[in-house]
């Protein structure tokens, strides 16, 4: 993978994430308000679930 790639791949994790707050900002907010709720090990979960599907989807795509 070159720094091209890499590169356009950050450019479309920040289009996919500024998607919600842009599109519906208010649910963006209350999602957000729910997350700085959660306790350290809740949002550990959440973000290794999350790198868990991520990773899933990039070895599926290949």
């Amino acid at each position: 993978m070159g720094a091209g790639e890499l590169i356009m791949a950050f450019g479309l994790m920040l289009v996919l994430e500024g998607m919600m707050p842009f599109a519906a900002p208010a649910l963006w907010r209350e999602a957000f308000r729910r997350a700085i709720e959660m306790r350290d090990g809740q949002l550990r979960f959440v973000g290794a679930a999350s790198m868990l599907a991520g990773l899933a989807l990039i070895l599926l795509a290949k």
